[in-house]
């Protein structure tokens, strides 16, 4: 009996030596001071700890107080989420579902999604609902995945909120429903998301639910935009060009298509290749319209693409060389 008490007092002893080195690795990592939150962390971790051993993949994923290395981290992950670590589940899941460290596997990306989603992490349930969605490593299930993005946007996490908004504005394992879809969006939308917001703004200016309110639907581009969407940038782009919503101002459609066409998007492309072309808000630069059109054409953009065919018809020169 007398050396049972010496086993548990030794037990209790490692378990507050364990918390104390927990909390000071936390807060060397919050302040900056990555390598001695990895010296912690690995004592903890080498003692079997979940919670470490996760944090030190994390470590090793992000190239934190240690060398980059993703075949360590899902070394680590693998290590609590066999102690069935919900995070470190879900990180595993992530390392399959990218190809990072491990060769990529969307079914085994699935099976950890699922565990970490079915203890209630909302990051994963929203994974989990993309693989579905998509239908990658799963069978194609928009009613499953819509169930996953409900559990999520359920717990108020904002890129759930957008998606499940999304499954109900396509009808997609849900019955379409604007009003549904609006209420999502904005929950998602007033946490800050971008996609949320700049999709808000497109009902708004579509009338999709709701009366048509240009003022309403700038005002939520607006915001993605501060964020860098860059779809929209070029709605509001487009609301500066046509003077919807806030008043005709070239320089300042000019300007968002530029910073959505430096993304890559090809709507931006083209409308600031017409911009060039019409010498609207910039100097007139047929060439350089050309330029900008042509990638939007490249890019599938079906309109780019009867812009070039119409000019190539009209004015030979235009065409490639």
């Amino acid at each position: 009996m007398q050396r049972l008490s010496k086993l548990l007092c030794f037990a209790s002893g490692m378990l507050v030596a364990g918390v104390a080195h927990a909390g000071q690795a936390e807060r060397a990592y919050k302040r900056g001071d990555y390598a001695a939150a990895v010296l912690l962390w690995s004592v903890l971790a080498n003692t079997g700890d979940p919670k470490a051993e996760d944090a030190l993949g994390t470590a090793y994923f992000g190239g934190h107080g240690v060398a980059q290395d993703y075949v360590q981290a899902a070394a680590w992950y693998r290590k609590a989420a066999d102690q069935g670590d919900a995070q470190a589940e879900h990180n595993l899941a992530y390392l399959y579902d990218r190809g990072l460290g491990v060769k990529q596997d969307y079914a085994e990306a699935v099976i950890w999604y699922r565990k970490a989603a079915d203890q209630g992490l909302a990051d994963a349930q929203t994974n989990l609902g993309l693989l579905y969605r998509d239908g990658t490593g799963v069978p194609q299930d928009y009613r499953e995945a819509a169930t996953w993005f409900r559990e999520a946007a359920d717990q108020g996490t904002a890129v759930a909120q957008y998606f499940l908004g999304l499954a109900y504005l396509k009808g997609q394992g849900v019955a379409q429903d604007y009003a549904e879809a609006i209420a999502w969006y904005r929950k998602g939308a007033e946490q800050g998301n971008a996609l949320a917001q700049h999709d808000l703004g497109i009902v708004y200016a579509k009338g999709l639910g709701v009366t048509i309110d240009y003022a309403q639907a700038v005002s939520w581009f607006q915001k993605a935009a501060d964020q860098g969407n860059a779809g929209a940038e070029y709605d509001l782009g487009v609301s500066y060009y046509d003077g919807l919503g806030v008043p005709l101002d070239y320089v300042q459609a000019v300007s968002w298509f530029q910073k959505a066409a430096d993304q890559g998007n090809a709507g931006a492309e083209y409308d600031l290749g017409v911009a060039y072309f019409d010498g609207h808000g910039v100097k007139q630069d047929t060439a350089h319209a050309l330029i900008l059109i042509r990638r939007a054409a490249d890019q599938g953009d079906a309109t780019a693409k009867a812009y070039l065919i119409k000019l190539e018809k009209s004015e030979p020169s235009a065409k490639k060389a």
